[in-house]
């Protein structure tokens, strides 16, 4: 059953994604409105097509400039946040030469960084400041990498680079940064214990093929994002502090959430977006 349940879902992306793909490049070449919203619909299509339901605890904020810190367990994320709101992400530069996930990166508006180059690294962080500047919503997997689901890494400061670009020595915006908790929490209906997070969690030498092909087989996931309130982000030198302070957010909500408690006491009731 679990094979036909992934060739079924192959079979739909592969008849649907490459015009849906053609349409989002054309939509891109002419500037339209319209070339925000349509990812946000693939995305929703992708979660439905999975069987993945998302539970949002608090919002996403309405201040702008605003620049989501996220800790980071699958390519599901893209996924699963790309689902909620039109947004772009900042990805490591491999990203862009995968094939077919690379192509929806790029139709998406992503920024990819060189961390080992810092030339590149400079005009990117311009690149972003100017896209905060505009009002577009970006996502940072603020650990620089993938997790196994079970626990959030440490957040990198130097990845908030784009701060000295966009507010200068304070005489700018400050970036609005807010942490997001994401933390899957259920297979099949049943609570996803620590040994079952590998079904979604892609990190380390996991082979990507393979690991996507188990998870069409799974069955229903469930997962939740968890908002904090956003934090203000001025100048350069406030960078360790605030990405301490996501950090810190961010563990506090995964914590409780891969622990099965509720978050009652820190947010708002929950609303089912998919």
């Amino acid at each position: 059953m679990g094979t036909l349940r992934a060739l079924f879902i192959l079979a739909v992306l592969a008849l649907v994604t490459p015009p849906l793909m053609l349409v989002q490049l054309a939509l891109l070449a002419v500037r339209a409105p319209l070339a925000a919203r349509l990812p946000v619909a693939y995305h929703r299509m992708v979660c439905a097509l999975l069987g993945v339901r998302v539970t949002l605890h608090g919002a996403l904020s309405e201040r702008r400039p605003l620049l989501l810190a996220v800790n980071h367990v699958s390519w599901l994320d893209i996924s699963v946040l790309g689902s909620i709101a039109p947004l772009s992400f900042i990805a490591k530069r491999e990203v862009a030469g995968w094939p077919v996930f690379g192509w929806l990166a790029r139709l998406q508006r992503s920024l990819f960084v060189d961390r080992n180059r810092r030339a590149h690294t400079g005009r990117v962080n311009r690149e972003i400041a100017a896209r905060l500047a505009a009002g577009d919503v970006l996502v940072l997997f603020a650990e620089g990498t993938s997790s196994d689901g079970n626990r959030v890494l440490p957040f990198r400061s130097a990845l908030l680079g784009a701060v000295h670009e966009l507010a200068g020595d304070g005489a700018g915006p400050a970036i609005n940064v807010q942490p997001v908790a994401l933390v899957y929490t259920r297979l099949c209906g049943l609570p996803m214990g620590f040994q079952h997070r590998p079904v979604v969690a892609w990190h380390g030498d996991v082979d990507l093929l393979p690991h996507l092909w188990r998870l069409l087989k799974s069955g229903t996931i469930d997962v939740t994002l968890a908002f904090a309130e956003p934090i203000p982000l001025a100048t350069a030198a406030e960078r360790k502090k605030v990405a301490g302070a996501a950090e810190h957010a961010v563990r506090q909500r995964a914590t409780l959430l891969i622990a099965g408690r509720s978050l009652s006491e820190i947010l708002p009731a929950p609303a089912e977006t998919g």
